[in-house]
């Protein structure tokens, strides 16, 4: 059963994680409800390991940012989630602030390692499904939509090495115990980042890389992301295909998947660097989405990798081009993009992994939006209106969700209270970004549905090094 426009209507879901905003040359532009189609929903959203804490409670077994943050040097600070924003412990409250802001939809993930803390080798954590289902229970009960996101990027450290068919046990079993009640499910977040993060760059578990990307103990950074992202490709497919044959007639939801999105423009007004511009996109987005609804990876992929990137059996096309009922895409940054194939680049841009592209968030010095408090984010809201254009486009207008969006404000040692509690910066950040979309919508490419991070600020920015 696929999704349509009047099944979903238009969603605004605002999930909280990070921000931006656009410098504006006069008055700042407002903006209001009203610019919305009436079904759009505005939301919040989280993700478990930055905001649960409960680190080895109730049954739960140590997973892999429990083990890796722990490592020295890892993350910025020394920081780990054993706390962080005590979710675990104060969920009624947090409903509570959620409820208090009058929205009415909530994305968050599931602990992987709280609800089945060996996997298939182990039985089911009922105090982990105890915990979710008081937190569906009382979402609905204040009139607030779950939407769930299976796999955020933490899974029980055993299960490093069997991944694959594990998840699809982990999705079935959340489908079991709450599907009855949850309408909307991804079954991974970004795993186009993940793939990068954790095994180009080496800065999230396992931290697999190699040089020049990163100095790590074992890793091939330029071609085990491209096994990473399929394998984690297969595995959504699998996890759809039981969820649209077993269980979605019975329950009545909906599954896709959620992809980082950056939005490129080109560096130097050249054709070289509008086709970088594209290529990035490319090697990017369309690296994890046309594989979902085209069968296989970008042509410029093929073209680039040959043989190194792995090719789908008819058996698995039709499992992953029947996948989806939505997109979601995460969005944080708009970057310039310079061509390596016919320019001189640095050592990273100049790969094949890479797309040939060096990607900056600077022209001559001057950054191309305001900077935030991440290295890489900047304050650009037109990319959002491009990215939402191009997403649409090239996926024959399927529907989209924009699940994440957000703002993170750069360190100020001399922060005072009253800036923290009043955040101008951020509130500026939200309406130059809802701006940008409602525009999207006026102009007939807007998604179904948005979400920015904004209510409970993760304790934890993981990967930070």
């Amino acid at each position: 059963m696929k999704v349509t426009v009047t099944q979903i209507f238009l969603l605004l879901l605002l999930s909280l994680v990070h921000s931006f905003a656009e410098q504006r040359s006069n008055e700042e532009e407002e903006v209001e409800r009203s610019q919305f189609p009436s079904g759009f929903l505005f939301g919040a959203a989280t993700s478990s390991y930055q905001i649960e804490g409960a680190v080895l409670e109730d049954g739960k077994s140590p997973n892999n940012w429990d083990v890796f943050c722990h490592i020295p040097g890892g993350i910025k600070n020394g920081d780990t989630g054993d706390i962080a924003d005590d979710h675990y412990h104060q969920f009624l409250e947090d409903i509570e602030i959620i409820h208090s802001l009058g929205v009415n939809a909530y994305r968050f993930s599931i602990s992987w390692s709280r609800v089945l803390p060996r996997g298939r080798l182990g039985e089911v954590n009922p105090k982990g499904v105890m915990f979710y289902s008081k937190i569906i229970d009382n979402l609905l009960l204040k009139g607030i939509e779950p939407y769930v996101t299976i796999y955020h990027h933490d899974h029980p450290q055993e299960l490093e090495e069997r991944f694959g068919e594990e998840f699809v046990h982990f999705a079935e079993t959340c489908f079991e115990n709450f599907g009855d009640r949850v309408k909307y499910w991804t079954t991974i977040n970004e795993p186009n980042l993940f793939a990068e993060m954790a095994y180009l760059w080496g800065r999230y578990p396992p931290a697999h890389c190699s040089a020049p990307f990163g100095n790590c103990s074992s890793g091939n950074s330029d071609t085990e992301p491209l096994f990473v992202l399929h394998n984690m490709l297969l595995s959504h497919a699998k996890a759809a295909n039981i969820y649209h044959h077993k269980y979605q007639l019975k329950q009545g939801g909906f599954i896709g998947i959620i992809a980082n999105t950056l939005m490129c423009e080109p560096l130097r007004d050249i054709e070289l660097d509008r086709e970088a511009a594209k290529r990035a996109l490319a090697f990017y987005i369309a690296w994890m989405l046309d594989p979902l609804v085209f069968g296989d990876y970008p042509p410029e992929m093929r073209q680039y990798h040959g043989n190194e990137l792995p090719r789908f059996t008819s058996e698995e096309t039709k499992l992953l081009t029947q996948s989806l009922d939505f997109i979601g895409i995460n969005h944080y940054t708009t970057l310039y993009a310079k061509d390596c194939i016919h320019s001189t680049c640095s050592s990273d841009g100049d790969r094949a992994i890479q797309g040939f592209v060096y990607l900056t968030g600077e022209r001559h010095g001057v950054p191309i939006g305001e900077r935030t408090g991440m290295r890489r984010f900047f304050i650009v809201p037109r990319g959002m209106e491009k990215i939402i254009e191009y997403v649409k486009e090239r996926y024959n207008n399927m529907p989209m969700f924009v699940t994440e969006n957000g703002y993170s404000p750069p360190e100020k040692e001399d922060e005072q209270e009253e800036d923290l509690v009043q955040d101008a910066k951020r509130i500026e950040f939200h309406k130059a970004y809802l701006a940008a979309l409602a525009r999207a919508i006026r102009f007939n490419c807007g998604p179904m549905a948005f979400s920015t991070r904004f209510l409970i600020l993760n304790c934890l920015s993981i990967g930070l090094v």
